[in-house]
């Protein structure tokens, strides 16, 4: 069975009324849902399904599978209502596409790197990077290229690449399609103003931190 994720169809959604379709001691999984689980270095978000409180989101092929707090009396066919953390989604979503667009503009600046890493949490992304070099002489141009395009307040799109394996891409005027199934944000300007920090993390390894000027 799929659940139908409704986070893609509209990721701004913070309450959702669901039915529980499969029960497994504390794991539940629903028809449909807009709690995120950990995908592409995006964490899970946080929040309640039918006033428990989600201690874990995971993705099991097609469906999402959750856990929750023990002693639940959740039964198949239950009609629940599930509540996101929306501040620390949308500071998620800030920080994810922020990530995305650092990336995307690193492998423009910086032919034949190698990413080999990144996780986006509420309080900051990180980009790991295969790179001999400090990575740091390149952050002038690469944040002065993000706040021309967070300025410009460009539309982000988000669609179906294959909808059938579930494949998705975002892309924003200026840059290729870049495939992606996290929550997107509707325009760059939600982005805001963001900060660059370097940290060397071995041997020929760089990390690229980054952070919201105003975390909301």
């Amino acid at each position: 069975m799929s659940t139908a994720k409704v986070f893609w169809q509209d990721p701004y959604l913070t309450d959702l009324e669901a039915r529980v379709t499969a029960v497994d001691g504390d794991e539940v999984s629903l028809d449909r849902t807009i709690f995120y689980a950990l995908s592409g270095g995006q964490e899970s978000d946080h929040g309640t399904i039918g006033g428990h409180v989600v201690r874990q989101a995971r993705k099991a092929g097609a469906e999402i599978v959750y856990t929750l707090t023990p002693g639940h009396d959740l039964e198949v066919g239950d009609a629940v209502t599930i509540a996101i953390d929306w501040p620390r989604r949308y500071r998620l979503m800030r920080l994810h596409f922020a990530a995305e667009l650092v990336l995307e503009l690193v492998y423009r600046r910086l032919p034949g790197i190698d990413k080999i890493g990144a996780h986006i949490a509420a309080d900051k992304a990180r980009i790991d990077f295969a790179w001999d070099e400090n990575i740091s002489g390149i952050f002038a141009d690469i944040a002065a290229q993000v706040h021309a395009i967070v300025t410009a307040d460009r539309p982000i799109a988000s669609a179906f690449s294959d909808e059938a394996a579930e494949r998705r891409y975002w892309q924003i005027e200026g840059l290729e399609p870049v495939p992606c199934g996290g929550t997107h944000l509707k325009r760059a300007g939600e982005v805001g103003a963001i900060g660059l920090k370097r940290k060397n993390i071995g041997k020929a390894k760089e990390r690229i931190e980054i952070r919201l000027e105003d975390p909301g």
